[in-house]
């Protein structure tokens, strides 16, 4: 591709990334991957099982404290061929090369670069591959608790949601809340109760809320009444077994709650919309974005970020951004699953939707050099969407240099309070003044 000042300016600008669940800095110095695991883990791991690795074949070549790479690599090399040409594949093949110099990927390259871990999982390091590398602005976290707690690696750089997923599932919350709140969940009002504490607690210092409960239920809400919820708030307290419909019920309650709250203390709502990681289980009647409508319209006052692009329902989500004053579009994760699919969509917002919309980029992943390799994809593919605008005479270079500043760093700083997050960080790490 020609180095357009358009290329310059995408390569060059700093990217916001709304979703990640980066590795604590611990994690990554004391229990990080080895080379093989960087590279064919996480997402990866799923192309690999629908090309044809067995599952244990996959496990194995992913456990990192296995000195034994030419057996690891020897049950997914197959299906590793196979996969050269996809989003993750690709991304994984930069991981390869940019971080262990590994063109091709074999024993020994593998065994080469063995050393070149060590240099890597340093602290410090993950800080630098995101900030200084990927050029990333600052990296929004859900580490899939309600704490958001100042990350004393960079307090300013990793920013936390707050999870709200195990409420809308109906997981097991309750010894949570009172590990955290203090409150012992008797009924509806205690729980009521115990959200607003945790909201007052860990509030000020998150970014948002985030749920991904479309994996175990359907994306479908309705308004449920105090009435209505309470049975089936002591059924689950009694540890009976709950219908489908009363799980339904009890988790909307609280999903409503979680985006009340939200709403209160100025945080946006994140939402998973869209495909599913991993393999084999995907129920594609329950993840359509249409399906939140009715939560939309409930809560005007409310900022809902619908992640991953809706894929493969992009247009649906596109549909809403371009309806609802309150919705955004988030590209996280959506250029590494499927880019082709991405940047045409990134066209049709261009020409449906207005310009403060879109989000570009988040990772949605664990290693911090997989996010280098997402956000690099990024980058080129936002890149090649917006050059194609103006190779069909639709746009000017300065028009596309615009957008893509709003779409990289400009619409999330419009719609997270990004400065009160990181200020309300700076206190609680000064041990002033916030309870987070």
């Amino acid at each position: 591709m020609t180095r357009t000042d358009l290329a310059l300016h995408i390569q060059q600008t700093p990217m916001i990334d709304t979703h990640e669940h980066t590795a604590t800095e611990q994690r990554f110095v004391q229990e990080g991957p080895d080379v093989l695991q960087a590279i064919v883990s996480h997402y990866m791991a799923g192309d690999l099982r629908v090309a044809g690795a067995s599952q244990q074949a996959i496990d194995f070549a992913s456990d990192g404290s296995n000195p034994d790479v030419e057996t690891r690599l020897a049950g997914i090399k197959q299906a590793w061929d196979r996969c050269r040409h996809t989003g993750y594949g690709r991304a994984a093949r930069m991981v390869a090369k940019e971080f262990f110099d590994i063109e091709d990927l074999t024993v020994d390259a593998l065994r080469r670069a063995a050393p070149r871990i060590a240099a890597l999982r340093q602290p410090g390091q993950r800080l630098a591959i995101l900030r200084d590398k990927a050029n990333l602005d600052h990296v929004q976290i859900d580490s899939q608790s309600l704490a958001c707690l100042p990350d004393a690696s960079g307090p300013d750089f990793f920013l936390s949601d707050i999870s709200w997923a195990k409420y809308v599932i109906v997981e097991d919350f309750t010894q949570q809340l009172h590990e955290v709140t203090g409150i012992h969940v008797r009924n509806l009002s205690s729980l009521r109760e115990a959200f607003t504490v945790v909201f007052a607690k860990y509030g000020p210092c998150a970014i948002a809320v985030k749920t991904q409960h479309a994996y175990h239920r359907t994306l479908q809400w309705r308004q449920r009444s105090d009435g209505e919820a309470e049975p089936c708030l002591q059924k689950f307290l009694a540890h009976k077994e709950m219908s489908l419909d009363e799980k339904l019920c009890l988790g909307d309650w609280c999903l409503a709650r979680g985006v009340e709250l939200a709403t209160q203390h100025n945080l946006p709502v994140k939402i998973h919309t869209g495909y599913y990681a991993g393999h084999s289980r995907m129920i594609t009647q329950r993840i359509h974005p249409g399906l939140l409508c009715d939560l939309l319209i409930a809560y005007p006052n409310a900022r809902f970020v619908l992640m991953h692009a809706g894929y493969p329902y992009s247009h649906e989500l596109i549909a809403l951004a371009k309806h609802f004053p309150n919705v955004y579009m988030d590209l996280c994760w959506a250029w590494a699953m499927d880019p082709f699919s991405t940047a045409e969509a990134v066209r049709k917002v261009i020409h449906g939707v207005p310009s403060n919309k879109l989000f570009a980029f988040g990772g949605d992943t664990f290693w911090p050099m997989t996010t280098w390799a997402y956000a690099t994809q990024a980058r080129t593919w936002l890149t090649r969407s917006l050059q194609a605008e103006i190779a069909d005479g639709l746009l000017t270079e300065p028009e596309a240099i615009d957008l893509a500043t709003q779409w990289m760093i400009g619409n999330q700083r419009q719609c997270f309070d990004i400065e009160g997050a990181r200020a309300a960080i700076a206190q609680a790490a000064a041990g002033r003044g916030t309870t987070c």
